[in-house]
């Protein structure tokens, strides 16, 4: 009997493993808006179907000068994070676009507490690493 309820009970969260992920706490959760450490640009994160994105909806003089010089003459608006992935508890992967390179990279989000994020952009197979801690606005 004992052996039956264990299989059972395996099989179910092996079910429950295979199906969707489970909606994140509102504490945890990733969706909102999000200022990066200089305090330059913000990006609101949100649901783009089952994947995580965010557009910047606020950037410095600064900022807004440096994406001209490196060709993006629109900076509000643009998508800086796309196509992230649930990739473990709190872990999303996906791409963030660096606007004053003009180039996407392989990027990892890490919830690292209600109102923190840790963003990583890497090249090289994830060799070279650099990351940035945002904050909740």
């Amino acid at each position: 009997m004992k052996t039956i309820a264990l299989a059972l009970m395996l099989a179910t969260s092996a079910g429950m493993a295979v199906a969707a992920t489970p909606p994140i706490p509102a504490a945890a959760s990733p969706i909102g808006v999000w200022q990066n450490p200089k305090g330059t640009i913000r990006v609101r994160t949100r649901l783009c179907g089952q994947l995580l994105c965010g557009n910047i909806v606020w950037a410095s003089a600064k900022a807004m000068a440096d994406a001209r010089d490196a060709g993006v003459t629109s900076l509000i608006g643009t998508e800086l994070l796309s196509d992230y992935r649930h990739s473990g508890a709190g872990r999303w992967t996906g791409q963030v676009y660096v606007p004053d390179q003009g180039r996407h990279f392989y990027s990892t989000i890490e919830q690292k507490g209600p109102n923190d994020i840790r963003i990583s952009g890497c090249i090289l197979g994830g060799l070279l690493c650099k990351r940035q801690d945002w904050t909740r606005q």
